[in-house]
């Protein structure tokens, strides 16, 4: 009786050894376990990213975007990365944000995060990255003509060994930096700012980006102008 147990015991051992066994990869490193804790995080419902799949042509399930799609909080930029584009974002593109205190404020806010490095807090082009002689040929704003349009599409695209700043900031961000750059240029060449436009406190200044097709007399009960004092 004895005998027969110790044979039944050590089969049994020699079962479960064998049952824990699984492939000759480790647990730590293998892709195939013999128990799997939560299979869900494992063996996901959804398709993996470049998959194949039965669906679609060529059984790839990752496809590109319909034609005509338009990412969330995103706008088309008509203005193409070329000489011609900058000189027509140059003449025609315009800011459509207001020019107020608060957009100028949060645009210098924003020049010193991501130009000042390189062109100065005054724009002069001799900002920490130049006076060290890391980088050279930074022009001051002053020494071309430029416009907000210009200075949009620069940071839109970027120029020279300026890399585009367009996935960094907004739409509005970029707007608010170049009223700011423009009102940097003005001093350089001892000329007066723009004049702000004062906002009835209850209008949310952000909100405020004025279509071209509107007439100025839709908002003459909302807004007066101020002189800046520059």
């Amino acid at each position: 009786m004895n005998r027969l147990l110790k044979t039944f015991f050590f089969a049994l051992a020699a079962l479960l050894i064998v049952s824990c066994g699984g492939d000759s990869k480790s647990v730590a490193t293998g892709t195939n376990r013999s128990v799997q804790y939560f299979p869900n995080m494992y063996e996901s419902v959804g398709y993996e990213t470049y998959q194949e799949g039965e669906i679609f042509p060529g059984n790839l399930e990752a496809q590109s975007p319909v034609k005509g799609s338009v990412s969330r909080g995103w706008l088309p930029y008509d203005y193409e990365d070329n000489n011609d584009g900058y000189a027509s974002a140059k003449a025609n593109l315009k800011n459509p944000l207001l020019y107020t205190e608060a957009n100028l404020e949060i645009g210098a806010e924003l020049y010193n995060i991501y130009c000042a490095i390189c062109h100065g807090t005054k724009g002069n082009g001799k900002g920490h990255l130049v006076t060290t002689e890391k980088i050279l040929g930074v022009p001051s704003y002053d020494a071309r003509e430029i416009s907000q349009g210009s200075i949009y599409h620069v940071m839109y695209y970027g120029i020279n060994y300026m890399g585009s700043y367009a996935s960094q900031t907004s739409i509005e961000e970029r707007w608010q930096i170049a009223q700011h750059v423009d009102a940097l240029t003005r001093d350089l060449k001892g000329q007066p700012r723009q004049e702000f436009v004062t906002v009835n406190d209850e209008i949310n200044v952000s909100d405020l980006i004025i279509d071209d097709s509107q007439e100025g007399d839709q908002h003459s009960t909302e807004i007066e102008t101020t002189t800046e004092g520059h």
